[in-house]
């Protein structure tokens, strides 16, 4: 499961700095470098906006989201309460604390799904995480790891609404 977090966070990363590239100027071809490997163009802007140190990076907290001890069973309450969870990772996102959140496939271990919160320290993101309505009902419960990882990856909220033709 591990292999598979892995694959999740450097498949966004790489989806948001390959999109962004797809917007960002082409060079002019009059003056482009001819060497074959020419060197990154760093961008201010975009390094402030997404938070990044010099290295391109910055920290988060993964969540692990995995099965809780009061699973939601009425059809109706379930639907509301997966609503209200989607309608939280929206603001989440919007508000630029969540990078990237998605479920699991089925799995032996419990796991459900994970949040990648914009956020320092686990403090914050257990607090970000109480505002989840299949956390306070009991649905699942959350994991937390520190994670340092590609400030890019505050990219994928907003390109992922560029490339999503409906929402949950």
């Amino acid at each position: 499961m591990n292999t598979a977090i892995a694959a999740v966070l450097l498949t966004a990363s790489l989806f948001a700095t390959h999109a962004w590239a797809e917007d960002a100027p082409k060079p002019d071809p009059s003056t482009a470098q001819t060497t074959a490997a020419a060197a990154p163009v760093f961008d201010a802007e975009l390094a402030q906006k997404t938070g990044a140190d010099e290295h391109g990076m910055r920290q988060y907290v993964l969540v692990i989201l995995k099965t809780g001890p009061t699973p939601e069973t009425d059809p109706e309450k379930r639907k509301t309460m997966f609503a209200g969870h989607m309608a939280n990772i929206r603001r989440l996102a919007d508000e630029g604390k969540l990078a990237v959140a998605g479920p699991f496939g089925k799995n032996e271990d419990g796991w459900r799904g994970l949040f990648v919160f914009a956020v320092s320290d686990i403090e914050a993101a257990k607090a970000l995480t109480a505002t989840d309505p299949v956390i306070i009902q009991g649905e699942m419960v959350a994991e937390y790891h520190p994670w340092y990882g590609s400030a890019a990856m505050m990219l994928v909220p907003e390109l992922s609404k560029r490339v999503a033709k409906a929402s949950f």
